[in-house]
């Protein structure tokens, strides 16, 4: 349901004060460490506090150490209200245990951390994000030497080492910022123009500085912004405006999201108000945006309002196959929710195609192996092999706008694809549950599903259960994913039949869904 608030600004102080003594004392005990598909996440105080961050940190450190792992690890966050916080206490525990620390004096965008690791200048990263969600909310993700989200067996080591010292603090070991500074084992970097200057190298901005169209970029209050003013006056761009420098940890500039939640996705039309009014007003053809850590994108154009992801990562592929972008590539990568016009697309340039479980992390092994055109999820997320081994949302914007100079409305080049290759109706419904409903869900498997022979009058195919409950019809297929930090069923839902033929899907999905949990 869509609350009544979505789309204005909130009305409510968030108090500041609170929730860093919250971080610093929690008023109950803290949570154990879990993490999801990249990192630990939570409310701050209980949910993530000072001694997560340490703890995680010393559980790195341990890992380090018992692999023999040497290098530099960089340290950094977000804008949140408690990142840079957790970025000191992260780097102080760290050169405690004599590891040396590259610490930046900026937030630090999620791509960016994979690309430092990639090009050689960092081992590993301890990365202070909570994405896109609600101001209250702080996470801490590690990533590896591949510079991609750690999978699940090493995610899995770190939760067992942070509980340990969860449970015995005094082992944690750590060193006074100021004294590690002395001691060289925290020294700060240039962060911006290495990523920049290679940027360069993957878009065209020539051919976006000489388009007569302006765009506009907004980094909703997060780590994108000096890296968007380095690419405007690097490469000339005089016809790109960035319509919004605010940085404020509570990013209560930003209208209520759908559920009037401050949230700062750059997927939802209602965050996105203000571009999409620039674009609908004609101020601009296109406006992109980026999450507050930088690894999800969003753009609106004159033609199609606010773009939907699955329909963006169409149109990049398209172009970037086209235009020969990615040299060697032989396939496409995408998440299990992810639009199957991707395929279609795929199987019509003679590439393969990977459907993946949700979560970044499982793409890591084809973009190292340069495996992939483009590796894409539905909630925005997307990187190209030889590139970043996180979901990269700067790089995505500025393709978005190469594409959009070159060769015109993104909305439009979407219903020329969909046109070529057939129309989908694609939709996520979100059902509100309860934990023990969830572990039910949890639980199914494709053999549950052995007298399921026919849905919304198509021929079942056939289930996978590698992450929800997956069915394959003849024509459309939907997905029924427990969320991993809410207590919401995600039923995932496309057709390529019709609108009405879309609802009839959703709506036996359900029904499956009541009968088996």
């Amino acid at each position: 349901m869509i609350s009544e608030l979505a789309g204005t600004l909130s009305t409510q102080k968030i108090d500041t004060q609170s929730l860093r003594q919250a971080f610093y004392q929690p008023k109950e005990n803290p949570v154990p460490v879990k993490f999801g598909t990249s990192g630990h996440r939570g409310t701050l105080g209980a949910g993530f506090c000072a001694l997560h961050a340490r703890a995680i940190a010393q559980a790195v450190a341990r890992i380090h150490r018992e692999q023999k792992i040497s290098g530099p690890i960089l340290v950094g966050g977000d804008t949140r209200l408690m990142s840079r916080d957790t970025a000191n206490l992260c780097a102080e525990v760290l050169a405690g245990n004599g590891l040396p620390v590259i610490l930046p004096d900026i937030p630090v965008p999620t791509p960016i951390f994979s690309f430092e690791i990639i090009n050689g200048r960092a081992v590993a990263c301890l990365n202070g994000t909570a994405s896109h969600n609600p101001p209250q909310e702080m996470g801490l993700k590690y990533n590896p030497s591949h510079g991609g989200p750690a999978d699940s067996a090493l995610t899995a080591q770190i939760e067992k080492y942070a509980n340990e010292y969860m449970a015995r603090p005094q082992e944690i070991k750590s060193l006074d910022l100021a004294q590690a500074r002395q001691q060289g084992l925290v020294r700060g970097a240039d962060i911006v123009t290495p990523y920049v200057e290679a940027l360069g190298q993957k878009i065209d901005f020539k051919k976006i500085a000489s388009s007569p169209l302006k765009f506009a970029v907004h980094p909703l209050g997060g780590t994108s912004l000096p890296f968007y003013h380095a690419i405007k006056e690097k490469y000339g761009l005089h016809n790109l405006d960035i319509i919004s420098e605010v940085q404020d940890p509570t990013f209560c500039f930003i209208p209520l999201d759908h559920d009037g939640k401050i949230r700062m996705d750059p997927s939802s039309v209602y965050p996105m108000k203000p571009l999409v009014e620039c674009v609908q007003k004609g101020t601009y053809a296109f406006a992109g945006a980026s999450d507050p850590d930088a690894d999800r994108f969003g753009c609106a154009t004159q033609a199609g309002g606010l773009i939907s992801p699955n329909h963006a990562l169409c149109v990049m592929t398209d172009y970037l196959i086209r235009k020969q972008r990615v040299p060697g590539a032989s396939a496409l990568g995408r998440t299990l929710g992810t639009t199957f016009l991707l395929d279609k697309i795929a199987t019509s340039y003679g590439l393969e195609l990977d459907e993946v479980n949700v979560g970044f992390k499982y793409f890591v092994p084809g973009l190292v192996a340069r495996r992939y055109v483009l590796a894409g999820e539905e909630s925005a997320g997307m990187s190209v092999s030889g590139w970043t081994t996180e979901k990269d949302g700067m790089f995505a914007v500025s393709l978005l706008m190469e594409i959009q100079a070159c060769e015109g409305d993104i909305a439009t080049l979407y219903e020329q694809l969909a046109k070529q290759h057939g129309m989908p109706y694609y939709t996520r419904v979100d059902i509100p549950t309860d934990s023990e409903t969830k572990k039910r869900v949890k639980a199914l498997k494709a053999t549950d599903f052995t007298t399921l022979t026919q849905v919304a009058g198509e021929k079942v195919l056939r289930v996978r259960d590698t992450d929800g409950i997956k069915v394959y019809l003849e024509n459309s297929w939907f997905l029924v994913r427990p969320s991993g930090t809410e207590n919401i069923l995600k039923i995932y839902a496309e057709t390529f039949v019709s609108e009405k033929h879309l609802q009839e899907l959703i709506a036996q999905a359900q029904e499956i869904l009541a009968q088996l949990s």
